[in-house]
């Protein structure tokens, strides 16, 4: 068995501007990689990187409506690391706003998965209300956020 989690949120923008806000590494950057930010857009058969430095393939992107990415999620109980499945849905709502749904999957079912999946529903949480307000109002909720740069270190990328 595979552990997996699921979180969904509504953006009051038109699907073409929420999409373009996570394929888009400039605006990515402002409000969810803002530590060393994305090195490029998300195009199907890419590696980009997030937060200086971990990679993100990109399996398939479809135009305003999914992005199924992989990247090393998952940290098994045996100290192995091994790729989890992240997958993004856009849907239009009838009052022009977008459904947003995060789905990653594949994390082992052991004490490592079931803390990667905890930790990584935290972070996609984090991402989709970070989302909201960057699109809806450009505020970056994450400026400031982390530990590290409260105390004036260097940033790094947050725990996943």
């Amino acid at each position: 068995m595979t552990l997996n989690v699921r979180i969904s949120g509504r953006i009051g923008r038109k699907v073409d501007e929420v999409f373009d806000a996570v394929v888009n590494p400039k605006k990515l950057s402002s409000y969810f990689t803002t530590i060393g930010g994305a090195s490029g857009p998300l195009v199907a058969g890419t590696t980009v990187i997030w937060w200086k430095n971990t990679p993100v393939e990109v399996n398939e992107v479809e135009d305003g409506k999914r992005i199924v990415l992989h990247w090393e999620g998952g940290n098994g109980d045996d100290g192995i690391r091994y790729k989890t499945r992240v997958e993004m849905t856009f849907d239009a709502l009838d009052d022009g706003g977008t459904l947003v749904i995060i789905e990653e999957s594949g994390w082992r079912d052991d004490e490592a998965g079931r803390r990667g999946t905890y930790l990584n529903c935290e972070g996609w949480t984090q991402m989709l209300c970070c989302m909201k307000a960057f699109v809806e109002y450009g505020i970056n909720l994450r400026e400031g956020f982390f530990r590290s740069e409260m105390r004036g270190e260097p940033a790094e990328a947050p725990d996943r």
